[in-house]
């Protein structure tokens, strides 16, 4: 169906191009043709006079549209170079054919969900068809810098805040694709549309930062927890490690003392195992039993 749509819609630009066409290259009339033979006849009388109003040059990147006694004279404009026009029924009108770009002002624009966001673009166009671009629309640059306008209104209105900020690229073709068609019976060719920037609420931004701040310490916080349980998983396995081994723990110590004393400090700590604070307090206990049995037996 959309492809049918297309179809008829192009049928539809192409016959209303004929008939533009055959209307401008229609017959100027008895009347006209007798004009024009008069202002040949005194232009050739004339002709050291008016050779220079007859000669006109139009530069390279400039096309020229003919107009004889109101009517367009050729199908396709003049171009580039010299030539020769009659000085009273003819008049000339330069097209630039170059590509012209321009700012699209921030649109205060109401997103699809709601917020409300200001958003600036940049359009590149060109002429492609100097004749319908001066004879279907008075002023072609205005009517695509206003067309350009509406149209950034219209498809950003569609669009959530989300697809506003992270599909820019495909707005802006979906703004190149609206603008073309539109503008193509107007003889204006849109080459390339950007999206410049898009301007949130001091409220919104705030509370964007702040929602990304929370996620961040969220993460942070599961990251840090996965790593006290990876260590604790790794010092239980090196505490079974040297439970295996007594003389483990012992080579354990004599390495961080080794340790302690590169770094030149004036203290070390010597830990003392507590096996052998054991056989002492073993004594002690055996000390302590026997004098309360001596003093219960007397």
């Amino acid at each position: 169906m959309e492809m049918e749509h297309q179809m008829e819609s192009q049928k539809r630009v192409g016959v209303s191009k004929e008939d533009l066409i055959s209307e401008r290259t229609g017959s100027l009339g008895c009347f006209g043709w007798v004009i024009v033979i008069i202002v040949g006849i005194f232009t050739v009388c004339l002709f050291p006079i008016t050779i220079w109003f007859c000669l006109k040059i139009v530069q390279e990147y400039e096309r020229a549209v003919i107009f004889r006694l109101g009517r367009i004279t050729d199908r396709k404009a003049k171009g580039p170079g010299i030539f020769f026009i009659l000085p009273c029924t003819d008049s000339c009108v330069k097209v630039d054919l170059r590509t012209v770009s321009f700012d699209i002002p921030p649109q205060e624009i109401l997103t699809k969900d709601s917020v409300t966001v200001s958003v600036d673009g940049v359009v590149y166009f060109r002429v492609s068809d100097p004749i319908a671009s001066v004879a279907n629309v008075s002023n072609a640059d205005f009517a695509t810098r206003l067309l350009a306008q509406t149209t950034l209104r219209n498809v950003l209105g569609t669009k959530n805040l989300a697809e506003v900020l992270s599909d820019r690229e495909g707005i802006a073709h979906s703004m190149q694709t609206s603008l073309d068609e539109a503008t193509d019976n107007w003889g204006i060719k849109v080459e390339r549309v950007e999206i410049k920037d898009v301007k949130l609420p001091h409220q919104l931004q705030r509370a964007m930062a702040a929602e990304a701040e929370a996620a961040r310490e969220a993460r942070a916080k599961v990251i840090a927890a996965e790593g006290e349980m990876n260590a604790s998983r790794a010092l239980k396995e090196a505490s079974l490690v040297i439970a295996e081994s007594p003389s483990a723990l012992q080579l354990r110590y004599l390495q961080t003392l080794n340790t302690i004393a590169a770094e030149k400090n004036s203290t070390i700590i010597f830990p003392l195992p507590i096996d052998v604070l054991s056989h002492f307090m073993l004594a002690d206990a055996d000390l302590s039993m026997r004098g309360s049995s001596k003093c219960v037996h007397l």
